[in-house]
């Protein structure tokens, strides 16, 4: 019997999604069917298997912290599909209805099963026709080998039968051992693919995956299909057909494992010492820190999307809800445009209090200061004053002189002991296809993608409705302009940060209108917040509260020093106990649910979604299998919905860093995520004398928790560039004393460093 288990990763909030034979077993360690790293999970925890009457049953055994169905300890339980499946700090939804199963695959998917021959490794991918198959990032099947083309193939469904096209590959496509340019093809037919072999069977309820499986049958993130278009060639509006890439870009020479830099001669070319990629505030973050520590600014360049460091984070705090007069939920002492941390924005905001004669907010701000968090909420600093501050350290250090928009393709070592970058200019009066060398690279692109729940990219995809089903990150101030007009009912999908600005939104809105309803739409119940020794989370409302994302201790105190000083295996543990899906702890977000709950406006549902369907009169219906012990199917009707779960942040989603970590055989860290040193330096990219750094939420499961805090990027900034001063890189040295002292004064005046 095969059933599926979905999970929330504490960690990194990434939706985990299993299809898996019976039996298996549940486990910390890596030879469990699945693998739960958490330190309250036991070696071998819990074990699942069928029964002679064809059911599921869970069994403990005999684990340290025991397991929850429903949110009920148990030794061992029978299992209805739509079940909670409780292990340490996992909340498993275990899905074993065949029914419901074939409504989560849709009609017409097929399984591909391939297998790489060299080493046997096997999977098993549904997918639905048309789809692509070759070794890009872009495409629906990626295959990763020298033998396989960038577009390789395509499978497309003519009347009732699948057909397989060769897109002019380098090495060809054969069926059963035949080279062809195009053929039907059957779940008896072998295809080759250069060391890849692969049948297509049509997908059935109750198919027997004998690999591990993904279901690829609706993105999880938004794509990018003009980005698509520009990589790879199409043979019409609609359809990709070329074997490259139009431009030929990035360039040939980059398929090899190190550049020679004459390779390049032909090419628009700049030399750089100090490059970074991505110029959003990680970018911005080094470039201060490296122009405080002596670096010259015509020795550095950024390359990135956005004119300004914060653009994309403005966008993101705008769309989901924080107006430039809102707080943020950062620390007072996290100030990305000061690398001392003093004055920190509470003081800031405390002496603007004081010189404008608002002497009450002003004590209020020093009680604040100094009550926090035991005796008051903690402070956060104001969206808008951010952006301001960060504008005035752009000035200072010459933040334009140094940045270029741009887009990059591809990071190589070079035969000369340096790195080489190929980037696409995105000035629209002056596109280009440019390569840039440079002895020190740091890479901080933020998070890939908007994350989407497969079940409403699937609607948005058949109904082309972005109207009514939104991302929270996107813009969408349309529905609060309608609701205030005229009154409705909003689904939320996803809890924490999000959906709580969200709601806030909505709850000022209700002002203008009172005729607006909530449903809230969560996967499970909390009632106990996380653990972790005697700390405990509370928990309102099946709200988790805390006042930051992680654990104050994580930040600068014992917890941080414990995670630096931890292996690989031992991180992965530690970041899932502290992790988890929170909220910050503010009273009136906590009196807006729970007024909304006494007033009956704010319901609260638990459940599985089966399917969004068009529903009457335009709104919209949610079919939703219920948490209960008779496991019911219930309709959640709404006007709008808005996905609150939040942003993709696993590397496999970033095109370029998929590349980089493919190409040069990069080790990840037990989250996935790209290993790096204490010194946030990727290591396996030494090259020579040159060296190369991350920082950002692709770090994620390394030395340091909030990787994508301001405080975060300030503290992986200052790991790096005094890692650059003691490797002596030009004209950075060391930064303490007096010299400090000397910059601070500097920063109070607005002088250049």
């Amino acid at each position: 019997m095969n059933i599926n288990l979905t999970w929330e990763d504490p960690a990194t909030g990434q939706i985990e999604d299993r299809t898996v034979a019976l039996p298996i077993t549940l486990g910390r360690t890596s030879d469990n069917a699945i693998s739960l790293i958490s330190s309250e999970v036991s070696r071998q925890h819990a074990r699942l298997e069928e029964t002679g009457e064809g059911q599921v049953r869970v069994t403990d055994l005999n684990s340290t912290n025991g397991i929850l169905v429903n949110q009920e300890e148990t030794q061992s339980a029978v299992l209805r599909s739509g079940d909670l499946l409780t292990v340490g700090p996992f909340n498993i939804t275990v899905i074993i209805d065949p029914v419901f199963e074939q409504e989560a695959i849709p009609p017409g998917a097929v399984v591909v099963r391939w297998e790489h021959t060299p080493d046997g490794r096997t999977e098993d991918v549904i997918l639905r026709p048309p789809f692509t198959i070759g070794r890009a990032t872009e495409v629906d099947l990626r295959l990763v080998s020298d033998e396989v083309s960038r577009l390789h193939a395509r499978v497309l469904r003519e009347d009732d039968t699948l057909v397989i096209v060769d897109e002019g590959s380098s090495n060809g496509t054969f069926v059963n051992g035949v080279q062809v340019p195009r053929a039907a093809v059957g779940p008896d037919d072998e295809i080759q693919l250069g060391q890849f072999r692969l049948t297509i069977t049509p997908y059935e309820a109750g198919f027997d995956f004998s690999a591990p499986v993904s279901v690829r049958t609706t993105s999880t993130v938004h794509i990018d299909i003009a980005e698509l278009r520009e990589l790879l060639a199409e043979e019409d509006e609609d359809e990709i057909t070329a074997p490259v890439p139009v431009s030929g870009f990035p360039p040939p020479a980059f398929e090899q494992e190190v550049v020679d830099p004459a390779a390049l001669a032909g090419y628009p070319s700049d030399e750089t010492v100090f490059l970074t990629i991505g110029g959003g505030l990680g970018s911005f973050v080094f470039v201060d820190y490296l122009t405080i520590y002596g670096a010259r600014t015509e020795d550095i360049v950024s390359i990135g999307f956005d004119e300004l460091p914060y653009g994309r984070y403005r966008r993101l705090c705008l769309n989901s809800q924080i107006p430039l007069h809102e707080r943020l939920r950062s620390d007072s002492g996290s100030t990305p445009d000061n690398i001392w941390g003093f004055p920190s924005y509470a003081v800031r905001e405390m002496w603007g209090d004081v010189t404008s004669g608002r002497f009450g907010h002003a004590l209020g701000l020093v009680w604040n200061m100094f009550g926090e968090p035991t005796l008051v909420a903690t402070y956060t600093p104001i969206s808008g004053k951010v952006f301001d501050s960060l504008d005035r350290e752009a000035n200072r250090i010459g933040w334009s002189d140094m940045h270029r928009m741009g887009k990059v393709r591809a990071i190589r070592r070079t035969t000369d002991g340096r790195y080489v970058v190929a980037y696409s200019t995105t000035d629209p009066a002056n596109r280009e296809k440019r390569v840039i060398f440079a002895q020190y690279v740091h890479v901080a692109v933020g998070y890939p993608a908007l994350r989407f729940l497969p079940d409403l990219q699937a609607y948005r995809e058949e109904t082309g409705d972005f109207e009514r089903v939104v991302n929270a990150y996107e813009e969408h101030d349309h529905i609060y302009e309608d609701l205030a007009k005229n009154g409705g009912t909003v689904l939320i999908r996803g809890r924490g940060i999000v959906a709580s600005r969200i709601l806030q939104r909505i709850y000022e809105t209700r002002a203008r209108n009172p005729n607006i309803n909530v449903l809230h739409l969560m996967r499970s119940r909390n009632t106990q917040g996380q653990r972790y020794g005697l700390s405990h989370r509370p928990v309102e409302h099946h709200w988790e509260f805390q006042p930051f994302n992680w654990p104050k201790a994580a930040w600068g105190g014992d917890l941080r020093v414990r995670l630096e000083r931890a292996g690989d295996e031992q991180r992965a543990e530690l970041l899932n106990d502290w992790g988890g899906t929170t909220t910050a702890d503010r009273p009136d977000w906590r009196r807006i649910v729970d007024g909304g709950v006494k007033e009956g406006w704010y319901l609260i549902h638990f459940g599985t979604v089966e399917r969004v369907e068009p529903g009457a009169n335009g709104r919209l219906n949610t079919v939703v299998r219920g948490r209960s012990a008779i496991g019911e199917v219930l309709t959640l009707t709404a006007d709008y919905i808005i996905d609150s779960t939040g942003l993709v942040s696993a590397i496999d989603e970033s095109p370029l860093l998929r590349d980089l970590v493919e190409h040069h055989r990069l080790d990840r860290n037990a989250l996935g995520r790209l290993k790096v040193s204490n010194d946030f330096e990727l290591t396996g990219m030494r090259s020579g004398s040159g060296r190369m750094y991350a920082s950002g939420v692709a770090t994620l499961g390394g030395p340091y928790a909030a990787v994508d805090s301001f405080l975060g990027l300030q503290y992986a900034a200052y790991r790096i560039v005094d890692d650059l001063a003691r490797a002596k890189a030009p004209n950075v040295r060391r930064l303490a004393g007096l010299r400090s002292l000397g910059q601070w004064f500097k920063w109070v005046r607005g002088v250049k460093p």
